[in-house]
């Protein structure tokens, strides 16, 4: 699926804006992968499917970006490490962010505005420390 115009980037986007969130995995050695790749970096292979991931996940790290609330107010950019091994950068949106904490359990969501699907995640219930 790696030779539609736009490459494997475009094809993780478009699934985004259908509301989806897929991530790849190598066929050969089993790996799960994030960001879409043509080969998989483990073992090298082209031989990579795509599949949607349980979206569970943990804070590994966090920081807040501060801006004026006429833009927008502050928000967090977070990296979090799925159940599936892999790492993402993203934001939590269902928590100020000054309360999100390294450790926090999170689930995905994909949120769509406009036809343009964008990744976030929410603070599973209870996960605020």
């Amino acid at each position: 699926m790696v030779n539609q115009e736009g490459g494997v980037q475009a094809i993780y986007q478009a699934a985004l804006d259908q509301g989806r969130f897929e991530i790849q995995r190598c066929n050969d050695c089993g790996d799960a992968i994030f960001f879409p790749r043509e080969l998989c970096p483990g073992c090298g292979s082209g031989d990579l499917s795509w599949f949607s991931p349980s979206g569970k996940g943990t804070v590994y790290a966090v920081t807040t970006v501060r801006r004026k609330p006429e833009a927008g107010g502050d928000y967090n950019v977070s990296l979090i490490d799925l159940e599936e091994n892999v790492r993402l950068m993203s934001r939590i949106e269902n928590t100020a962010p000054e309360e999100v904490k390294i450790g926090m359990s999170v689930k995905a969501r994909v949120a769509v505005n406009e036809g343009h699907g964008l990744l976030v995640f929410h603070a599973m219930e209870g996960a605020a420390q």
